[in-house]
């Protein structure tokens, strides 16, 4: 999978950002999505191949399978990269329109179109507040799907057309559970920073609103 469109999306999206934000996508690229290209991809390759039951009966080992890893947790792991970095899209879509809309009236409309103030505002807080909840609800789903966040070296599995309850073995669990940790880590650094920044701007919004007010008022 080509990951070039996000790196691009990422490296535009950080002339837009505040101090925060360029420590949160320096997070996103170097440690999520270099890690997921250079190593992460590799140890989840051949995860279905390398599952192993104790019981060669027709069906048993894919259903298994199925049941324990609903959903890959190296696909879960891309969409959630590209889910969390696609709301950063509205800050680039905005910024877009102000230039246009510049070059439309022929004149300066903003002292510069990229500055976080106004309408670019709400966009980022908006950005921000939808990158948070979804790595929350990425979070919340990798803990559901998985019933929390080990692997364990043995399942045991009684499903149809199983025969009987069988034992069946994950490989390399515990390289497995290290990347996942990882990927927890990650991703609470992240909301962490999201939280931060959005704290951030709207303190320093509501007291650049009550100093104009304070100024109008001794006006």
């Amino acid at each position: 999978m080509s990951w070039v469109f996000l790196r691009d999306l990422l490296s535009g999206v950080n002339k837009y950002s505040t101090g925060t934000g360029r420590i949160w996508i320096a997070v996103v690229f170097m440690f999520r999505l270099l890690v997921y290209v250079a190593a992460a991809e590799n140890i989840w390759k051949h995860e279905h191949g390398e599952f192993e039951c104790n019981i060669k009966q027709p069906g048993c080992e894919n259903v298994c399978f199925d049941h324990f890893f609903p959903v890959s947790h190296i696909r879960l792991w891309a969409l959630q990269l590209i889910m969390v970095s696609t709301p950063s899209l509205l800050v680039v879509f905005h910024v877009a329109y102000r230039e246009n809309r510049e070059k439309h009236h022929n004149q300066k409309l903003y002292k510069n179109p990229g500055k976080i103030d106004g309408g670019l505002l709400c966009t980022y807080l908006i950005s921000l507040i939808l990158k948070t909840g979804l790595e929350i609800v990425f979070l919340v789903l990798f803990y559901k799907l998985y019933n929390g966040f080990t692997i364990p070296r043995l399942v045991k599995c009684d499903i149809k057309p199983c025969p009987n309850t069988v034992d069946c073995y994950i490989s390399k669990p515990t390289e497995k559970m290290i990347f996942l940790y990882f990927l927890v880590a990650t991703s609470c650094l992240c909301i962490v920073l999201n939280l931060s920044e959005l704290s951030y701007l709207i303190f320093k919004y509501s007291i650049k609103c009550y100093l104009k007010r304070h100024v109008k008022k001794q006006q």
